[in-house]
């Protein structure tokens, strides 16, 4: 319930921000006595759709920490902790970004994930699950794919997707939904859009934003091979298969939030609306590199 909560806040202080954006510019008057200014439309769309997708990536890390309870090692008290700061660190460096911060989540499944504003101020995280029941060559692995996730710029990638996603979902329902409202009134005149706009936009941006996943779902899944082979050039292609090899025996249920799922190590869902690959297909992708 917490990680709920706190998910619905940060959508709340997210729309009410842009709302306020949306009314100081004027941007959000569209609607006009002549019908659609599909110009003033597209603005209005595009600062919601991309305007909250960027505040989402600009809060990834706060959120991520607090709705797994990340604990951020600053000094390290074990081998364990200390071994995790050195080779997040040789990795960084071999990928060319800053050091991330690491983290560790108390989660019994084997996962860990990557998020963050840039490739210099990110966040990654391993769970107890994957500590405990991984090989330190295999959670090796794990990390550099993590660190590879930084490296392509994949959190800002798959955010300005979903910034377009989300503009032409809130473009293309307000456009139907203004059609079936005038066509719902006929040749009465009317000061605005009707109960039948509100319905309509409501219920086509479940239905576009529904479909518009399955396109952000893709993408993911083919940074997730990216992100294979960057781990396999860190680590070594023969840890890179082991982990994954690994995780294919436990995967199940994933207590990530959705937020950062994309950017984990495993995913969820199936088939269209799997943001990873299944495993067999990333180790057959490994092996034929």
């Amino acid at each position: 319930m917490k990680r709920i909560g706190l998910f619905l806040l940060t959508n709340i202080a997210v729309m009410l921000v842009l709302s306020v954006t949306a009314s100081l510019l004027g941007v959000n008057k569209y609607l006009t006595a002549n019908g659609l200014n599909l110009g003033a439309l597209l603005v209005f769309c595009a600062l919601f759709g991309f305007g909250g997708s960027f505040i989402s990536l600009a809060m990834s890390k706060w959120v991520a920490k607090r709705s797994t309870g990340a604990q951020v090692i600053t000094q390290p008290r074990n081998s364990a902790e200390m071994w995790l700061l050195q080779t997040v660190e040789r990795q960084a460096r071999a990928a060319g970004i800053g050091m991330p911060e690491v983290a560790v989540y108390d989660a019994p499944e084997p996962n860990a994930f990557a998020t963050g504003m840039n490739r210099d101020n990110a966040l990654v995280a391993v769970s107890t699950g994957l500590l405990r029941s991984m090989q330190q060559d295999e959670v090796e692995a794990v990390l550099g794919h993590e660190v590879s996730h930084i490296a392509n710029g994949d959190m800002v990638t798959l955010t300005l997707i979903q910034g377009v996603v989300n503009t032409f979902v809130m473009f293309l329902a307000r456009v139907v939904g203004y059609a079936i409202d005038r066509a719902l009134a006929g040749n009465r005149e009317s000061s605005g859009p009707g109960f039948g706009y509100m319905i309509t936009v409501f219920v086509l941006e479940i239905i576009f934003g529904f479909l518009a996943s399955i396109i952000v779902c893709w993408f993911s899944r083919q940074r997730e091979f990216r992100a294979d082979a960057g781990g396999a050039h860190l680590a070594g292609k023969r840890k890179m298969v082991a982990a994954l090899q690994r995780l294919g025996g436990a995967q199940g249920h994933s207590s990530l939030p959705e937020q950062v799922t994309a950017f984990g190590i495993v995913g969820g869902a199936k088939k269209l609306f799997m943001t990873h690959p299944p495993i067999e297909e990333r180790i057959a992708a490994l092996q034929a590199a």
